[in-house]
């Protein structure tokens, strides 16, 4: 390539999947076998995971360690070398969170958390890039903080103690930059197999619908179907009221509604048919009709039939750090070990530099211990504690925790605390979350999308579902890419897909080919991605890309239940979720799983509740 891509090429994994044998493994249990009672876990002065490239998310190290306890093996449990008053497992925002109000109610706490990444965060993910003298941030996982009026109060009140002011985000996120000031648009970029022809079609939703129907491939009655679908005022329900609309609109998938009720041609169900994937990580025919009215992704066919009544609670999606809510996370880190995150404003934690040496010293009553796998709870002899077995490196550790919250994914913590009821454990098992990467892309400059007209590029149906241009935020001392001559970071989104297979199950096979991709798989399709899409611009990925990371989560996003399959509960507490987070002696669940959620405010929300729970024990 003229220019070398940032990567290290991982065959990371191809050997492993949850549950399957595992190749090598006798010699991996000697290693655990291998009794340390003291380690270093001390980071150097130069580690700063935000700026690794490659594969990222659940990268390699991170994840191993407990596939081979699912796997079935077992680590030996030292005695106790140190005690906390709360040991906190999983450090992402629903872990930081705990940490957070545990101290603000018990401000002498001694705390340690427990995280098997290299990193902070949880699925807030920072990845920082550099190109000459300038640096772009950009999010490797979760990226706003999405209404944040509709945030319990809970919540809110956590995002002002750690510096949080929303209303800047209106300032700081220049809303009309790529659709006004600009005037770019959305493309699609429709895919041979599927209609015939590869071809680009741009202005979507943009231009007047006969001028962008006569740019696609589409054929003359699909054509007229999109034109039709998308201007004319016609309730394809008439007859029933709003209720029974919403009833039956809940029953039926967007695809059967699109078929059987809107009539249109079957190609332009096939536009259509992977449209929400980054959402929802599911195809059309299992997304319920109605949740096409919450999303920003431009479904059309419901606004004449069931009009919206707000919409994110009527603010825009601008809410939004350069590194997504990573600097959520870095707050909360400020607030609890102060001198590890330089700065004492919402705007100066963007550029800071996190000391990572100070966030596991003796003697300081908050600890974050990274690279460290939990594999094993369980409560002292007396019920009076629990101990907290860990590898770190080669070696297990086990530490004594008056309580104990688990923030980790809860699909884990069967595994990790054995004395589980029964009941608990299998309703635990239910949470399978959803498999997703974060493909993010450095190129020298983006004139080539600004030549076209181009902010977002929709494939129907290819590796990567889309590209887009990064949010155009600039806070603090930080500043977006200024013009279409400046470097910026392209967003790409890859969601396994199996049209034929429905349910969780997919997911499950989502997650072994996430872990058995390379990192070569993912740059092939980037390169050929982009070619495809911008070469008509100027665009050539052997001389614009500079760096790639791929944000790799195997298990991303939160199981939630929304979908055709998901079956109605009668009571609350019949709901898997609700029963896989009750509290077990002094060991209590957080997370965002908890809340069967996929989002910030359900995270921190959770992590109140343990915290609560845990008091109580």
């Amino acid at each position: 390539m003229s220019h070398k891509i940032t990567r290290r090429d991982f065959l990371n994994g191809t050997q492993i999947a949850i549950g399957a044998s595992i190749a090598g493994s006798i010699g991996c249990r000697r290693q655990a076998e291998a009794l340390v009672t003291r380690d270093d876990f001390s980071l150097g002065a130069d580690y700063y995971p935000p700026s690794k490239t490659g594969l990222r998310g659940s990268h390699d190290g991170s994840w191993e360690a407990f596939h081979r306890r699912v796997a079935g093996e077992s680590w030996p449990t030292p005695r106790p070398q140190e005690s906390y008053d709360l040991v906190v497992v999983g450090g992402g925002i629903s872990g930081l969170a705990s940490a957070y109000f545990y101290k603000k109610t018990r401000p002498k706490a001694r705390v340690l958390i427990l995280d098997n990444h290299d990193d902070f965060g949880g699925h807030a993910k920072r990845n920082e890039f550099k190109v000459g003298d300038q640096i772009r941030i950009g999010y490797g996982g979760t990226e706003s903080i999405d209404t944040p009026s509709a945030y319990p109060q809970v919540a809110k009140d956590l995002l002002v103690d750690i510096g949080v002011d929303v209303k800047k985000f209106y300032d700081a996120f220049d809303q009309d930059l790529y659709p006004k000031k600009l005037g770019l648009s959305k493309g699609i970029l429709f895919d041979k197999k599927t209609f015939g022809q590869r071809k680009l079609a741009v202005g979507y939703n943009k231009v007047p619908w006969p001028e962008f129907a006569a740019q696609t491939p589409l054929n003359d009655r699909a054509k007229r179907d999109l034109v039709r679908i998308w201007t004319e005022k016609k309730d394809y329900l008439p007859g029933l009221t709003r209720t029974e609309k919403l009833n039956l609109l809940r029953r039926v998938s967007y695809e059967t509604f699109l078929r059987d009720h809107a009539k249109v041609d079957p190609q332009l169900i096939e536009v259509y048919r992977r449209w929400g994937m980054s959402f929802w990580c599911v195809g059309i025919d299992e997304i319920p009709a109605t949740l096409v009215q919450s999303y920003d992704g431009g479904m059309p066919g419901l606004t004449h039939t069931v009009p919206r009544e707000g919409h994110r609670g009527n603010e825009p999606y601008i809410f939004h750090f350069p590194d997504g809510n990573a600097s959520v996370a870095r707050l909360i880190v400020r607030h609890l070990i102060p001198d590890a995150v330089p700065g004492t404003t919402m705007e100066d934690v963007v550029t800071a530099r996190v000391d990572y040496r100070r966030l596991d010293r003796p003697g300081q009553q908050v600890r974050i211990r990274l690279n460290s796998t939990a594999v094993n709870a369980v409560h002292s002899a007396d019920g009076r504690h629990v101990d907290i077995t860990f590898a770190h490196g080669k070696n297990a550790h086990t530490v004594r925790a008056d309580r104990c919250i688990m923030a980790c994914y809860n699909m884990a913590i069967p595994y990790i605390c054995p004395d589980l009821p029964r009941q608990q454990r299998a309703a635990l098992a239910k949470g399978i979350k959803v498999p997703i990467t974060y493909t993010k892309v450095l190129v020298e400059n983006w004139r080539a999308m600004a030549a076209l007209g181009l902010d977002f590029v929709y494939y129907t149906n290819d590796f990567h579902k889309q590209v887009e241009l990064d949010y155009p935020v600039s806070l603090g001392q930080y500043r977006r890419s200024q013009t279409p001559d400046d470097p910026m970071i392209l967003h790409m989104c890859y969601v396994p897909f199996f049209p034929d297979v429905q349910g969780p199950a997919q997911w499950q096979r989502g997650r072994e080919r996430l872990l058995t991709t390379p990192f070569s798989t993912f740059e092939h399709h980037v390169k050929d991605q982009l070619d495809q899409a911008l070469a008509r611009g100027g665009f050539d990925a052997d001389r614009d890309i500079r760096a790639i990371t791929v944000n790799r989560w195997p298990h991303g996003y939160a199981y939630n239940p929304i979908f055709t399959w998901e079956p109605e509960y009668a009571r609350e507490e019949d709901k898997p979720w609700v029963i896989g987070r009750r509290p077990f002696g002094r060991i209590a669940i957080a997370n965002s799983d908890a809340g069967a959620k996929s989002n910030t405010a359900c995270a921190i929300e959770q992590g109140y509740r343990a915290v609560q729970e845990s008091l109580r024990a």
